[in-house]
């Protein structure tokens, strides 16, 4: 279980420098919300996709950059015969242990950061319009919010994200609702956001909602360009 990352670089100096290159946007949900879904209707009508889930599937995959810090902290058993991190042994341990949390995001975060600095750069470099970054765990951070200037919310009920996840994951019941409780609460993301994307399963109602959002972003991205 690769962790969220939580924290900006020191400072916020890396994001911090690029704002303002390109109009940057929030994409956050509850775990089953459909955030995918939406990242990847957006990436389809231009948008640059700077996805930190995926980021951090990707440092703890075979031969990832995270999986020798992993083993050498936690040792041999958490990595699977493959050689990717054993998502389920350390999803049971860090909810259990805090500390062992707080020793997996020790390895995990920087980078994730690096990472994400990285593929920002590459996006303003082929003139993006604008860039998404999906972060799961975004409104549980103060610190993302302020290099943010739209924050977009993917939102359905809570039964049907377990569902979602149980069905997609194969996990059980009690383990997604362990994950939902270690989230905000739905509420609590509604409230800080800017626009709700509401993911009830009707893809082409999404693909409308996806739509009038991407021209809404555009227009605020062109008024900052012109006020700049």
């Amino acid at each position: 279980m690769a962790a969220d990352p939580t924290k900006l670089p020191t400072e916020q100096s890396s994001l911090g420098l690029l704002k303002g290159r390109a109009l940057f946007v929030g994409l956050t949900g509850g775990i089953g919300s459909g955030k995918t879904a939406v990242s990847d209707a957006l990436a389809k009508l231009g948008a640059g996709i700077v996805d930190t889930d995926l980021i951090a599937h990707q440092l703890t995959a075979p031969k990832g950059l995270a999986i020798p810090p992993i083993q050498k902290e936690f040792g041999p058993n958490f990595i699977d015969s493959n050689g990717a991190l054993d998502r389920s042994k350390m999803r049971a341990l860090v909810f259990a242990n805090p500390a062992a949390r707080k020793s997996l995001e020790a390895i995990t975060h920087p980078l994730i950061r690096e990472e994400t600095v990285r593929q920002t750069r590459q996006l303003l470099q082929e003139n993006a319009p604008y860039i998404v970054f999906v972060v799961p765990l975004l409104i549980e951070s103060g610190d993302w919010r302020s290099v943010l200037d739209y924050l977009v919310v993917v939102d359905c009920p809570e039964e049907t994200e377990i569902e979602r996840v149980m069905h997609r994951s194969k996990l059980s019941r009690n383990e997604v609702e362990r994950i939902l409780q270690a989230q905000s609460s739905r509420q609590d993301r509604i409230a800080n956001a800017d626009v709700v994307i509401e993911n009830q399963g009707d893809l082409n109602h999404l693909e409308t909602e996806v739509f009038a959002l991407h021209q809404k972003v555009l227009q605020i991205q062109k008024k900052h360009s012109s006020s700049s």
